[in-house]
């Protein structure tokens, strides 16, 4: 097929899919993110249009998002403002689409550089069959920039380096400073493209010194001069728009680039079957979670990249690959070597994709000249095919759940489930509203309490009368609500696989793929609430009473076991209670206040073996639950001071302001060396 040609099918083909990614960015649901970034998105706002005076995006401890650019949710946010905006979320989902399809854009514009439309094509259609990626095209304003910018400034960075003609057009370095801006203006991170222009310089012209024997300093000393104002005009661009930054341009920006390499917060998540937090995942955590999500036919192109080196080593484009090879393997490995903290799968690395995708695209693209069989090109071409109908299901099927997809090695979302986490951006609560709101209208309810495991304050904007709130899905009976709307995040994987969740009351449910990823719950009986009300005004006879009822309306709430036999063991009634905390531990084995009051009733009843055991069994399950530590030691210092003192400093190790940690490692000095105690008794005062 001649070049015009294809010329006209990769432009056809890239303003199809650019329809599609709109039209599809309708059904997208309000991620957990997209909430607290539009918070503050909003924050930044205010900030400019104050002159700085409104101080609220520089004051955020528990979000952290000071640290962060976010440059593109902060450009939206601006629009929503300037041109009034009333379908804040719609208009976000729209402009991440655009966004996703200027990715795959600019990628595919990359391999028409390098290696024309033919390789430009299929990068689009890899794109087209990568559910992941283009479920966080929907919704997610943070990572898919951050990839355009990545693989964009990876891009005009070749160009630059590689000119195709004897001088560097302006017009690539515009598009360089403009790329690397971007992407530092998103995340500190960006300042890799720095590092990678400034490093490239200099191992090609230290590569041509080597190859040709000389080297042309003067135009050398010319490249240095742009690649020294490109860096410079890049970083104060990214940060015209960065609160944070603009109060201490150098400094500030170094800054968020440490706390995002290590981000101070963590989150327990499933994988492998087990739960586990973030900063302790195993070091193959990111590595597996591409290769169990990424589609096949994409491996597939890179097996066949490699399997055709021959041909592109032929192509005299070797520095060319091995820089865009660089760019991948690069951010992947300083991760897993600086331990990073990392969770939600590896969207956080969404940026290394584009990439992968033009390898593989141009794998595909390679075949027909390194296969000289006809009927075995026939045959791959096939296999390629046959290969993409797994993602293009599952697509199909859940058009609001792409970013959910698992592929063949795993068994899909269905082999996943229970084994990984699946709806950890809390999509489906989009739907799961909405459905709530049409049921409560048809049963004519105008007002109700409805709980959620993340905000929907946005979805029931337009009915006032119906509160909602945040709540912990395993604390949902210590609450008072009439509906709850549950995703399946922080769901035990026990529960999960043992179909003890989603639970009896549950009135619908949303499904990606077969799968329950989101309930919505109605109350049934408030006694298990009302028990707990009782519970804490010291009513315990009254308490036992509803909770003997709730007991009985849901049995597989491990909560109310933990609460009832709180209320019996204040009343006296130890081994009921005792008995009630055993069967708690049938619904959920895993539950670590349960766990946590067994050792405490053992203790103190002088059973210290079975008491250490469940300490033991706590801090197996959770590692941070931080009061099993102290507890364990107290009973262990008994007969072996040395071990109860190096519990406790493994639990400081993993949390330094543990304050009853650091006063009970100074109670363990108090007999033998009053000065040491006296020490971490000063330290311990210091503890908010």
């Amino acid at each position: 097929m001649n070049r015009l040609r294809l010329k006209y099918i990769f432009f056809a083909f890239a303003a199809l899919l650019l329809i599609i990614m709109v039209i599809l960015s309708r059904n997208a649901g309000i991620t957990c993110d997209e909430v607290l970034h539009y918070n503050h998105s909003v924050a930044v706002y205010e900030y400019f249009a104050t002159q700085g005076e409104d101080r609220s995006a520089l004051e955020t401890p528990l979000t952290h998002l000071k640290y962060y650019g976010q440059f593109y949710d902060n450009f939206v946010t601006f629009l929503i403002n300037w041109f009034s905006i009333d379908d804040i979320y719609g208009f976000r989902h729209l402009m991440s689409s655009l966004a996703g399809w200027l990715t795959v854009f600019v990628t595919a514009l990359l391999a028409v550089w390098l290696s024309g439309y033919r390789t430009g094509i299929i990068v689009l259609l890899l794109f087209a069959v990568s559910p992941t990626f283009m479920g966080h095209a929907q919704n997610n304003l943070k990572d898919v920039p951050f990839a355009l910018s990545y693989i964009a400034g990876t891009f005009f960075i070749l160009k630059v380096l590689f000119p195709k003609a004897d001088r560097v057009r302006f017009a690539d370095i515009l598009f360089l400073i403009l790329s690397i801006g971007f992407s530092i203006s998103i995340r500190a991170g960006g300042l890799l493209l720095i590092c990678y222009l400034v490093l490239f310089f200099f191992i090609i012209a230290f590569y041509n010194r080597i190859n040709e024997g000389k080297i042309d300093f003067g135009e050398y000393g010319k490249r240095l001069i742009i690649i020294v104002l490109v860096s410079f005009s890049a970083y104060f661009a990214g940060i015209l728009l960065w609160p944070f930054a603009l109060e201490s341009p150098f400094r500030n920006v170094i800054t968020s680039y440490r706390v995002m390499a290590h981000f101070p917060d963590t989150f327990r998540q499933i994988f492998e079957g087990k739960t586990e937090w973030s900063d302790f995942m195993p070091w193959y955590y990111l590595p597996k979670s591409m290769a169990i999500t990424i589609p096949i036919v994409v491996f597939a192109g890179v097996v066949i990249f490699f399997a055709c080196t021959k041909r592109i080593l032929n192509s005299g484009k070797v520095m060319i690959w091995l820089i865009i090879l660089f760019t991948i393997v690069f951010p992947v490995i300083f991760a897993i070597v600086q331990r990073s903290n990392l969770y939600s799968s590896w969207r956080q690395f969404l940026f290394v994709y584009p990439a992968i995708i033009l390898i593989s695209a141009t794998g595909f693209s390679s075949l027909p000249d390194c296969l000289k069989k006809k009927h075995s090109r026939w045959v791959l071409i096939a296999l390629a095919g046959l290969l993409s109908i797994h993602p293009l299901r599952f697509m199909a099927a859940n058009p609001s759940y792409y970013y959910l997809y698992y592929n063949q090695f795993i068994g899909g979302l269905k082999g996943a489930y229970g084994n990984y986490e699946t709806d950890y951006y809390y999509v489906s609560q989009t739907e799961a509203s909405e459905w709530l709101i049409n049921y409560l209208s048809a049963n004519k309810t105008d007002t109700a309490i409805v709980k959620a495991t993340y905000s929907v304050l946005w979805q029931f904007r337009d009915h006032p009368a119906i509160k909602t709130s945040y709540f912990r899905y395993e604390e949902r009976s210590q609450h008072d609500w009439d509906y709850a709307i549950v995703v399946n995040r922080y769901i035990p994987p026990y529960q999960l696989r043992n179909g003890i969740w989603p639970p009896g009351n549950a009135i619908h449910l949303i499904y990606a793929d077969a799968v329950p990823v989101c309930a919505v719950l109605e109350r049934r009986s408030k006694n298990d609430y009302y028990g707990y009300e009782a519970l804490n005004s010291g009513q315990t006879g009254k308490a036992i009473e509803y909770f003997e009822k709730a007991i009985r309306d849901d049995d597989r709430n491990e909560m109310i076991f933990y609460n009832f036999a709180a209320a019996l063991y204040t009343d006296g009634q130890s081994g009921r209670a005792d008995s009630l905390l055993r069967k708690g531990l049938e619904v959920n084995p895993g539950f670590e206040p349960i766990i946590m009051y067994l050792g405490n009733i053992a203790a103190a009843e002088g059973r210290n073996d079975e008491a250490i055991m469940f300490y033991e069994r706590v801090t197996g399950i959770n590692r941070k639950y931080f009061q099993a530590y102290v507890a364990l030691s107290g009973l262990v210092a008994e007969n072996d001071i040395r071990k109860a003192r190096s519990i406790l400093r493994e639990c400081l190790v993993l949390n330094p302001q543990y304050k009853p940690a650091v006063e009970a490692l100074a109670d363990t000095y108090r007999q033998s060396d009053p000065e040491i105690a006296g020490k971490y008794d000063e330290l311990a005062r210091s503890i908010k």
